[in-house]
């Protein structure tokens, strides 16, 4: 028993101690990877951050740098230019025409004839 516990021990060994061997070899030297890294930095293949590919490069304006605020004044000036996080002014909710009550006595006589849906559900078709 000890003779097979011993020689199944050295076995192992020698399988786990080959393959460690093996995988040692065929890594690349510290200095290659540093190389493959720095020009891989220098042809831009690497993502930078949280972005995943090269981002285009942003246009160029083609005014200077006055004529751009002073367009930028006059639309504020005019109102045409969003503030805060708005983009553009929102328009305001449509007005009704009928009075109060005409609308209420409308509604009362859909819900009598069944017309108008409870919750979410879409309308009886009759």
């Amino acid at each position: 028993m000890k003779k097979t516990l011993t020689s199944l021990t050295v076995a192992l060994l020698a399988l786990f101690g080959a393959q460690a061997a093996m995988a040692q070899a065929a890594a690349p030297a510290r200095a290659e990877v540093k190389k493959e890294a720095a020009d891989a930095n220098k042809a831009g293949a690497t993502s930078k951050g949280e972005a995943g590919a090269k981002e285009a490069p942003a246009a160029k304006s083609d005014k200077p740098r006055a004529e751009v605020k002073k367009d930028a004044a006059a639309a504020t000036k005019a109102g045409t230019t969003g503030k805060g996080e708005a983009a553009a002014k929102e328009a305001p909710a449509a007005k009704s025409d009928k009075p109060r009550a005409e609308v209420k006595k409308e509604a009362a006589a859909a819900n009598k004839a069944g017309a108008t849906s409870k919750g979410e559900a879409e309308a009886p078709k009759k």
